[in-house]
C-alpha cells in the first residue's frame, strides 16, 4: 500500500486513548491509529446506539463482536453479525447511518 509512511507499524491498542463520542442514542468508544492517510480504528458501540448524522465517507469495516445495521437514505439497509465485513466507497449516493440493538465491536479502516 503506498498510503503508509512506515516500513511497518505495531500498534499496542492498550496505550492508545480512548475517546467517546455521542450517537443520537447511546456512545461509541474508540482507538484510532494513523500513519500517512490511512486510519485504523477499533470501535465499540453501546447497546441502542443509533447514529446522530448521515455519512458519505468511504471505509472498509470487519465486525469482530455483536452486530451492526446501516440504513441508507433510499430507505434500504444491510445487517452484519460477527465475522462479517462491508466496504463502502466515498459517496453521498449511499449515505448511511449505522444502529445496533445489541450493541457492537468493529474494526474500520480508512
Amino acid at each position: 500500500m503506498q498510503n503508509i509512511n512506515e516500513p511497518y507499524s505495531v500498534v499496542d491498542w492498550d496505550s492508545v486513548p480512548i475517546t467517546k463520542h455521542s450517537g443520537e442514542i447511546g456512545f461509541t468508544w474508540c482507538r484510532a491509529f494513523e500513519t500517512g492517510n490511512i486510519r485504523i480504528r477499533l470501535s465499540k458501540y453501546s447497546p441502542g446506539f443509533r447514529s446522530d448524522h448521515w455519512c458519505c465517507r468511504g471505509y472498509i469495516i470487519h465486525l469482530l463482536g455483536g452486530e451492526m445495521n446501516f440504513e441508507f437514505k433510499d430507505g434500504s439497509g444491510i445487517s452484519l453479525i460477527k465475522g462479517m465485513s462491508c466496504c463502502f466507497r466515498d459517496s453521498k449516493a449511499i449515505a448511511h447511518k449505522p444502529w445496533t440493538e445489541t450493541g457492537a465491536f468493529l474494526l474500520i479502516i480508512d
